[in-house]
């Protein structure tokens, strides 16, 4: 237990120093001190509530995290943070493949909502990748959390206490997977959302454009006080 524990704190360290690595780039937008305190806090406190909404929903919808909701916290907990033996888990294809990536994506445009230069709208400049990049490293860090840290799935449900309860997949796929969801719907958004909504009036049919074509943004916006088909600049009227 101790040496899992080790190599998970280790991933974690290295998903931090990537996310760091990120923001040291010559070509990345520079703050002061304040600014970046100021800016570093906004996410912290935004991705909270966003953890706050996942782990409500999963604590109203799952009986079986009510059920380890008693017991020793720290020593179930303990006995949930492990190394996987299996890429696969216990969660369906649609949770792993697209719930995981929307919810990566959802803390990475979090991440965005602080950058004051980062654009909506998806392009070849540098500057557009590199954003989403840090978006990304961004996304992995709480996808990290979101597994074994302190407010995670092994503390709150004591998943990973049976080992076929967690896999690879979730630590893989969610950052990879974040990445090109938040691709795909900054270009659908700026090649297909836009364009519908010149010729469409009708607010529920954009609403549901918005939505269904943003799941990762919505959940975002969801989690942080905004409704889910918020974006900065365009009313829905």
């Amino acid at each position: 237990m101790k040496r899992s524990v080790c190599i998970l704190l280790f991933l974690h360290l290295g998903a931090m120093s990537l996310l760091a690595q990120q923001t040291q780039q010559p070509s990345a937008p520079t703050f002061t001190p304040d600014e970046g305190r100021s800016r570093i806090l906004g996410v912290v406190t935004d991705s909270l509530k966003l953890l706050m909404l996942e782990h409500g929903t999963r604590i109203v919808f799952q009986a079986k995290t009510r059920r380890e909701l008693s017991g020793p916290f720290l020593k179930d907990y303990g006995r949930s943070v492990r190394i996987p033996d299996q890429w696969g888990d216990t969660d369906s294809g649609w949770v792993n493949y697209l719930g995981h990536p929307i919810h990566g994506a959802a803390a990475g445009y979090i991440w965005l909502d602080h950058e004051p230069t980062a654009t909506p709208d998806i392009s070849r400049d540098s500057s557009y990748w590199k954003a989403r990049a840090r978006a990304t490293a961004w996304s992995a860090a709480y996808s990290l959390q979101f597994e074994i840290g302190p407010l995670s799935e092994a503390s709150i449900g004591n998943v990973g206490m049976r080992p076929e309860t967690t896999g690879w997949v979730d630590h893989i796929v969610t950052p990879a997977g974040a990445f090109g969801l938040m691709v795909a719907e900054d270009a659908l958004d700026r090649f297909l959302v836009k364009r519908l909504e010149q010729h469409v009036t009708n607010r529920v049919v954009r609403v549901a454009l918005r939505v269904g074509l943003n799941p990762g943004r919505a959940l975002s916006n969801a989690a942080t006080g905004r409704v889910p088909w918020h974006r900065e600049g365009r009313s829905l009227r």
